[in-house]
């Protein structure tokens, strides 16, 4: 009975959302919804801390074949470090485009094999890339034992323990997550090869919420990619699916924000949504998302700039998913 009272309140919060979208007719009306969804993020999401001094500093670096990988801890707030590695093409001059990356939930955070994956794929390619440890995995484990393993499991379990004590104190994990992908990008841009003109954000998962999120937050991105979790909050919760902590903004559905909006707020920008057919994070809400996308972006002039794109197979950054965001 519960499950099914809040799957109501939900479908009767996205029709008043279709309803503001269908409402909309000029391309007056699209700017003015873009600037009414960013500040209703900013009002779900905010206030942000102020911003203070990086302190960055790159404690080793690893040569590899036309690219290097440099090990980086930066500050996004006083004494709280982010592990982050930054992969630089050294095969090209110049100004280059600048990637911040996002993880999912590997307990081994920027390590895992897929994020290595396309890291090194943009690196490749002529792009720096910056791919951080979130709060509670890789190196940034909260909660350690004597030995530094978790005492809570790595991931998942982190998040929902520190998400439960921030909301008790009025605070979401989702923000502080969100902080350290506003920071990295500070971090990057203060990289004299990095093309300010020219700075995107991309994940999977986990990081794809991440990359949701960000997109919606700052308006310093020029591309946004996220891959394996756009989809609607009513398909979410028809489906009963678990959510993170970070997954659940605040009043969110209240503010008559869903997933697509956190895109439409970096309107008229590139955005490409990546989805996958067999994944537990609904193709058809992905597929719903893209075309309210669509038809803003049409308003705007720009519908080239937004792009669906569906892999084959199951939840993840496959090849098809990378080859797509490049």
């Amino acid at each position: 009975m519960v499950q099914e009272f809040y799957v109501q309140q939900v479908r009767d919060a996205e029709h008043k959302n279709l309803a503001a979208l269908d409402a909309l007719a000029t391309k007056g009306d699209a700017e003015a919804y873009v600037r009414l969804v960013r500040d209703r993020i900013q009002e779900s999401f905010g206030p942000f801390p102020e911003r203070t001094p990086l302190n960055a500093r790159v404690t080793g670096t690893i040569e590899r074949d036309g690219y290097r990988i440099e090990n980086v801890i930066f500050e996004s707030r006083p004494g709280f470090p982010v592990t982050a590695n930054l992969y630089v093409p050294t095969n090209r001059e110049g100004r280059m485009p600048g990637v911040v990356g996002t993880c999912g939930h590997s307990a081994n955070g920027k390590a895992a094999e897929a994020y290595q994956q396309f890291a090194q794929g943009l690196a490749r390619l002529g792009m720096m890339c910056l791919i951080y440890d979130p709060i509670g995995q890789g190196e940034r484990l909260q909660y350690v034992t004597d030995k530094l393993t978790s005492k809570k499991g790595s991931g998942v379990r982190e998040h929902l323990h520190g998400g439960n004590q921030q909301f008790l104190v009025g605070e979401f994990l989702g923000s502080w997550r969100a902080w350290d992908g506003i920071r990295a990008l500070d971090y990057l841009l203060t990289r004299p090869e990095v093309d300010p003109d020219h700075v995107g954000v991309t994940g999977n998962s986990g990081g794809g919420t991440m990359t949701t999120w960000l997109t919606g937050l700052e308006s310093r991105w020029t591309m946004s990619a996220p891959s394996c979790f756009v989809t609607t909050f009513r398909r979410n919760l028809e489906n009963e699916l678990p959510a993170d902590t970070e997954q659940c903004p605040p009043r969110a559905i209240g503010l008559g924000l869903d997933h697509a909006d956190f895109l439409a707020a970096l309107a008229p920008r590139p955005v490409i949504i990546l989805a996958k057919e067999r994944d537990y994070f609904d193709v058809r809400g992905a597929e719903e998302a893209y075309e309210r996308l669509r038809r803003l972006y049409s308003l705007l002039g720009a519908e080239q700039n937004i792009a669906l794109f569906i892999g084959p197979t199951g939840h993840g950054y496959s090849q098809e998913n990378r080859e797509a965001m490049y």
